[in-house]
Order: structure tokens, then C-alpha cells, then sequence
């Protein structure tokens, strides 16, 4: 009977975990921006919806589009393993943004009221800590160009 009640117990706990993980993003704002000169992406997602601005002086309407459970899932996962206080002081792998070899990019996170921003980075070369949730995220402008 203890085994039982166990065994209950703890997939009780996991489903609740799983559950405050979701609530918690679904409550949180991610924004990726990258621009050059000639390129401006803006990709915020909110509550299993992302906008996507390709124009910087906002001239055009940005585009909405309903994120799939299936892709709200892995930006949960992803969400989950950040340390966000960590994020100010995450190192970008490369520097080809200081010679035009890359746009540059940034993520701001904003979660339980506090807001949380990387340093600027190359835009497809974001910090390892942060790298799938990122590529993610950009993966839903790509599938709407």
C-alpha cells in the first residue's frame, strides 16, 4: 500500500512541476532581436504565440502566428534548463558582428516582473547556454519567410 501511495504521490509531483514550468513561461515574454544595416528581425513570444516584425521602423504590421503544441514544448524544456540571473553574463562564442560577418543580436526575457537581457551577440551564433532556445525560436521566423 505505501508502494502504491508512493508511486501516486510522485506523478502527482512531476505532473505539477510540468504544469508550473508551463504556467510560468506562459506567463514570461522572450524577444530576439538581430539587425545589420540592411536586415531587422524582431521575434517575441508570448504565450504559445510568437510576432515577428521584419521592419524596423514599424511601418508594417508584424506577423502573428500560433506556435504548435509540439514547438511550445521544446521552448518550455529549453526555458527550463536557463539560469536567468546567469544571462547578463553569458559570453558570445564569436565576433563576426564587428565586421559586418554577422547581425547582431540579443534575447530579453522577461519573467515574474524582473527582465533579464544577454549582451549583444552574432545572430546565429548565440551563447551555448542559451543556444536551443534561441535556435528555436528563430526557427519560427524561418518557417514563415
Amino acid at each position: 500500500m505505501k508502494a502504491i501511495t508512493i508511486i501516486l504521490l510522485s506523478v502527482f509531483l512531476v505532473k505539477s512541476c510540468s504544469n508550473q514550468a508551463q504556467n510560468d513561461i506562459a506567463n514570461s515574454t522572450l524577444q530576439y532581436t538581430a539587425s545589420t544595416r540592411g536586415f531587422f528581425q524582431k521575434i517575441v513570444v508570448i504565450n504559445q504565440k510568437a510576432t515577428i516584425s521584419r521592419d524596423r521602423n514599424g511601418e508594417k504590421f508584424p506577423e502573428e502566428i500560433a506556435i504548435s503544441d509540439k514547438d511550445w514544448k521544446e521552448i518550455i524544456s529549453y526555458f527550463e534548463k536557463i539560469d536567468l540571473e546567469k544571462i547578463p553574463n553569458l559570453k558570445d562564442p564569436t565576433q563576426k558582428r564587428f565586421y559586418d560577418g554577422a547581425a547582431i543580436a540579443n534575447l530579453k526575457v522577461r519573467y515574474q516582473d524582473k527582465n533579464y537581457e544577454t549582451t549583444d551577440f552574432d545572430h546565429e551564433f548565440p551563447p551555448a547556454e542559451i543556444e536551443k532556445l534561441v535556435n528555436k525560436i528563430v526557427s519560427l521566423a524561418k518557417e514563415k519567410e
